[in-house]
């Protein structure tokens, strides 16, 4: 499977324990990762911790509603945080924002957009996920496809 990282991606994620993966740099529109010939229907928006997350929902709010905004067209568009729910909660995190501020934030952004916040702890865990619903997708995309073929 290739997987395309976008090429202002700051710390990548390798995807080193997926030998099947051949991961390729190209500048994305929308989203971090992706699929070729998929990149305006499905993308993984990885935040690096709590802190980054916050910070698109404070200082860069208008310009991260943008990117939500844009993904609105997608199949699928996923934002993927490596840190918990728990350290939102404790207010772990770099911010005057309050924790009920930013679960608020996330709640309306998830209804307005579709588009689920998925918080996974870390980053082998963020790395894993991102990687489980790009394969999953491209599974789908083939399972359509075939169904497609059988019809015709």
């Amino acid at each position: 499977m290739i997987i395309i990282r976008d090429s202002r991606e700051q710390q990548p994620f390798s995807f080193a324990s997926w030998p099947d993966v051949e991961v390729t740099r190209a500048t994305l529109t929308t989203g971090d990762y992706s699929l070729p010939g998929f990149t305006d229907l499905v993308a993984v928006e990885r935040k690096n911790g709590v802190d980054e997350l916050v910070s698109c929902l404070s200082r860069q709010r208008d310009r991260f509603e943008a990117e939500l905004c844009r993904a609105r067209g997608f199949e699928r568009f996923y934002v993927v945080i490596e840190g918990t729910f728990i350290d939102v909660l404790g207010g772990r995190y770099r911010s005057q924002m309050t924790p009920k501020a930013v679960i608020a934030s996330i709640a309306a952004f998830t209804n307005r957009y579709n588009i689920p916040f998925l918080f996974c702890g870390g980053r082998g865990a963020a790395e894993m996920m991102t990687y489980e619903l790009l394969a999953k997708y491209a599974y789908e995309i083939e399972r359509r496809h075939q169904h497609l073929q059988k019809k015709g």
